[in-house]
């Protein structure tokens, strides 16, 4: 009878497993709705992949890079089509974020396209985010991410500081800050699907 109880727990088990894959596969192929662009090694394992995981919960389908690009995926191309796609930008800004081209170049490219975008300010103050030009960047790209980082500092948005505050309260803070924006940016769809003509 134990035997008999252990393997139907394993089967489903697998079999819920099994479905999760599934969704998970399912999701990667839908538009993104909220792109998070974030300095990986300031904020990956902590507010971004926290925020990815609530916001997934929620039903929504975030990218975040590790995520949702997999070997041999064109970088450039997945990242790009990713912000085309989203409705929301969440900027993560954290002390060494200027220093990636990544991080500004998505930045630049949501600020470009009009996307909303949330600023969230971990470990640095607004005023402490500037763009220097390294060298390894054109003057036109220098030029597009300053004004997209300018764009972004003054642009309302939440502060962390991980030394006195609580990881919890922010990211929950975040998503709720971003499932309203969604909820509003749905609305405004639906009434000008409502107010547009309807063509004879």
């Amino acid at each position: 009878m134990q035997r008999s109880l252990a393997k139907n727990l394993q089967q489903r088990f697998l079999s819920e497993k099994m479905q999760t894959q599934m969704m998970m596969a399912k999701r990667m192929k839908e538009p993104c709705d909220i792109f998070l662009n974030h300095r990986c090694m300031d904020t990956k394992k902590t507010v971004a992949t926290l925020l990815y995981d609530h916001l997934f919960q929620h039903g929504f389908n975030p990218f975040l890079d590790n995520k949702n690009m997999k070997p041999g995926d064109k970088l450039f191309d997945k990242i790009n089509s990713a912000v085309l796609e989203c409705k929301i930008g969440v900027a993560v800004f954290s002390p060494r974020y200027c220093e990636s081209y990544f991080c500004l170049h998505e930045l630049a490219l949501l600020m470009g396209c009009r996307k909303k975008i949330i600023p969230i300010f971990c470990d640095v103050k607004p005023s402490q985010l500037k763009v220097v030009n390294n060298g390894k960047w054109s003057e036109q790209e220098f030029r597009r991410f300053r004004w997209a980082l300018e764009e972004a500092k003054s642009t309302v948005g939440l502060t962390f500081n991980s030394s006195k505050g609580n990881l919890s309260e922010i990211v929950t803070s975040a998503s709720e800050i971003i499932i309203g924006s969604m909820v509003e940016l749905e609305n405004e769809e639906q009434m000008q699907k409502h107010n547009s003509p309807i063509a004879l």
